[in-house]
């Protein structure tokens, strides 16, 4: 079993919406920092969100700014990422990391020491 499980991927209509979590099996404890990115096959991983434990602040990859939400629930030691409005292009294999430094690029994955083994979202008519 993973330090992190992502769960709530699927396949949805374009327009339709998903919410993703991140349960963290050890706890919240210790990291500073947590983001969502995603993959697609032959592709460079793109960092989506991102959230600081301490503070909340939170960023967002232009294609998804206004779309998806990231969220943290500290007493279920859980990570969300509400998807909503969901294009063909949002199709991926979406990651939940960690990173016990708070990230200077928190879009950039190099900042993560913990990933998740992530979750198919398939956005298709």
């Amino acid at each position: 079993q993973g330090q992190v499980e992502e769960s709530g991927g699927g396949s949805v209509a374009p327009g339709g919406s998903l919410t993703l979590s991140c349960t963290f099996t050890r706890g919240l404890f210790g990291f500073n920092g947590m983001g969502w990115f995603r993959q697609v096959p032959g592709k460079e991983r793109e960092g989506v969100a991102s959230l600081y434990s301490f503070g909340g602040h939170t960023e967002y990859a232009d294609s998804v700014n206004g779309r998806f939400t990231i969220s943290q629930d500290s007493t279920k030691n859980t990570l969300h990422l509400q998807m909503n409005n969901l294009k063909p292009e949002d199709t991926a294999i979406y990651y939940c990391a960690a990173a016990q430094f708070r990230p200077r690029s928190p879009l950039i994955g190099t900042e993560y020491d913990t990933w998740g083994r992530g979750t198919q979202v398939t956005v298709s008519s």
